[in-house]
């Protein structure tokens, strides 16, 4: 089954409180699963990395034969498409270990950025988690 995630990090005063969404969804627009939470202080960059982490861990334990991520985050796309260096360390470690789950996957991963207004459901589960400053999946 291919798997449609929109992911997305968020970060008050960057850094800040952060917290992260994620909205699962199948080929026919049905919510397979939701999940918010929050992550303490971070930078929105590595918001939007913890968002795919948790995203590729959640997708490991579902029959999924390709993920396809939309994220609003320009930076992390273009930095998996090898189209921009991460110079960043912090950012690297991230980077690195999306990677390392990415190399571990049996689904086929792609990634896509899409603008901020398609991604408003993960948008407002990352508030969410920095609002309640707790995680929940549905």
């Amino acid at each position: 089954m291919t798997i449609y995630a929109f992911i997305d990090g968020a970060s008050r005063n960057n850094p800040g409180e952060s917290g992260i969404g994620i909205l699962l969804k199948d080929h026919n627009g049905e919510v397979l699963r939701k999940e918010f939470s929050y992550i303490g202080t971070a930078t929105n960059n590595i918001a939007e990395y913890t968002a795919l982490r948790t995203c590729l861990q959640m997708v490991r334990s579902m029959e999924c034969s390709k993920l396809v991520v939309h994220s609003d985050s320009e930076l992390m796309v273009k930095q998996l498409h090898g189209k921009y260096r991460v110079k960043d360390a912090t950012l690297k470690k991230h980077f690195q270990e999306v990677h390392k789950l990415l190399q571990d996957a049996s689904f086929e991963f792609e990634i896509k950025h899409v603008m901020r207004e398609k991604n408003k459901e993960a948008d407002e589960l990352a508030n969410l988690g920095i609002d309640t400053k707790r995680r929940m999946t549905v």
